[in-house]
């Protein structure tokens, strides 16, 4: 048969009559016209373990045009399923697609990136398998339980050369880019203290009561537990229950607040590429020191600075931060308020509205690099220093002691038992040697 190309069998149709019904009709929205976007030009996601803040998470990621969600899994069916209604409500159809095994989901090869919003102890494991089937990865913080998952999860998206974005949205939020800000510009002066609002360290090993185990296509616990010791069911840790156990919350709860504050704190100081170089606990905070000589005070008390000394103010919101120079000081929150020092109020009347627990600008920036690779805004290398300080950190305060880290060398100096505590063992059959 000789060959026919596209033209010659358009030009033979039509001198037959039309044999095939002409014009061919191609939906303009196929075309990207009409405000739509093209096939192509789309980001496929899916969904790995969304619970309350994942579901927060989709829902401002749902109305992004060049983003379709396609599928969600969940170890608990009727989450999996609460998470499909949304989608499915949102497009106006019933195409999103229920798994219970995330490596079934990520061996899709229509899916280019996935939302991780598991328990923090499958942060960075599940984030490292997505890495390798090739996806791109939008992970919750804190993105692993030690120092060493850290790294080995910051290696892997080097390895597998995938887009990561930490879940540290503060960093696209406009007050506390704003504040940064003014720590960069020089308006503030040579810093010199830098203050992290974080929650009051804990570490709970006690075991909830056991409760008969569901069945599998209910809730898969042994799927659940992933590389944390074993433990019997109790369903109070799927449901939310897991925070504040040794086991599966990353840093005793430090990092719940810390991946934010501490990490605004390292972007003001220019740190994002380094640590503190030692760190000692109060019985209110935790001390850390740079080396250009810059004071860390992570301050226990959750609300706002104000409950412990009367020149911090309480207007800012929750998860304050607040930044220290020379020639004056700014601290803001998540009401996004700035809060300045008597000589800076004057010229610095600029007010935010918004929330600092908004994701809509930190998705939008990791689909913007998906499209383009280039590195968001809390990508892996930023994620590696500012989750280590606050593993090293929370050392500090579990040992009782004075600690001196290496940040180069990611090692405590002299100190054998803090550097074991750089790792914890997994559960057979995981591992992060992937």
């Amino acid at each position: 048969m000789k060959t026919l190309n596209r033209r010659s069998f358009l030009a033979r149709t039509l001198a037959a009559g039309g044999a095939l019904s002409l014009p061919w009709f191609v939906p303009a929205r196929a075309l990207g016209r009409d405000g739509a976007v093209a096939p192509s030009e789309r980001i496929v996601l899916g969904g790995i373990g969304l619970g309350p803040r994942g579901q927060y998470d989709l829902s401002v990621m749902l109305p992004e045009k060049d983003v379709q969600f396609v599928a969600v899994c969940d170890v608990a069916r009727r989450r999996a399923e609460q998470v499909k209604q949304m989608a499915d409500t949102h497009y106006g159809n019933k195409d999103c697609q229920v798994y219970r095994d995330f490596f079934e989901l990520i061996a899709r090869p229509d899916i280019d990136a996935v939302l991780i919003a598991t328990g923090d102890h499958w942060h960075a494991l599940a984030s490292l398998h997505a890495a390798k089937a090739g996806k791109d990865v939008y992970s919750e913080k804190p993105c692993g339980m030690t120092i060493g998952e850290i790294q080995s999860l910051a290696d892997g998206i080097h390895r597998y050369g995938r887009v990561f974005q930490a879940g540290t949205q503060r960093r696209s939020v406009h007050n506390f880019q704003y504040a940064v800000h003014l720590a960069h510009s020089g308006r503030l002066g040579r810093l010199h203290t830098l203050h992290a609002s974080v929650y009051v360290p804990t570490k709970t090993y006690e075991w909830l009561p056991a409760e008969p185990e569901p069945p599998k296509d209910q809730c898969d616990w042994d799927r659940w537990l992933g590389p944390a010791p074993w433990r019997p069911y109790n369903s109070r840790y799927v449901n939310g229950g897991w925070r504040g156990h040794h086991d599966f919350e990353a840093g005793g709860n430090f990092l719940d607040w810390g991946a934010h504050t501490l990490d605004l704190c390292q972007w003001a100081n220019k740190a994002d590429h380094t640590a503190p170089i030692e760190f000692e606990a109060t019985p209110t905070s935790i001390i850390g020191k740079y080396a250009n000589g810059v004071k860390l005070i992570c301050d226990f008390l959750p609300t706002a600075f104000g409950n412990r000394d009367p020149q911090y103010h309480t207007s800012t919101g929750t998860c304050p931060v607040r930044f220290e120079g020379d020639e004056g000081w700014v601290e803001t929150g998540d009401n996004g308020q700035l809060v300045c020092s008597e000589n800076l109020t004057k010229s610095l009347t600029r007010q935010f509205a918004g929330t600092g627990l908004s994701s809509a600008g930190h998705g939008r920036n990791f689909f913007d690099c998906v499209k383009s690779r280039a590195l968001p805004v809390c990508n892996q290398n930023i994620m590696r220093s500012s989750h280590i300080a606050c593993f090293a950190a929370q050392l500090a305060w579990q040992l009782g002691r004075k600690i001196t880290f290496d940040p180069v060398k990611v090692e405590f100096v002299g100190d054998e038992e803090a550097n074991r505590m750089r790792r914890r063992a997994t559960r057979e059959p995981w591992s992060f040697n992937i």
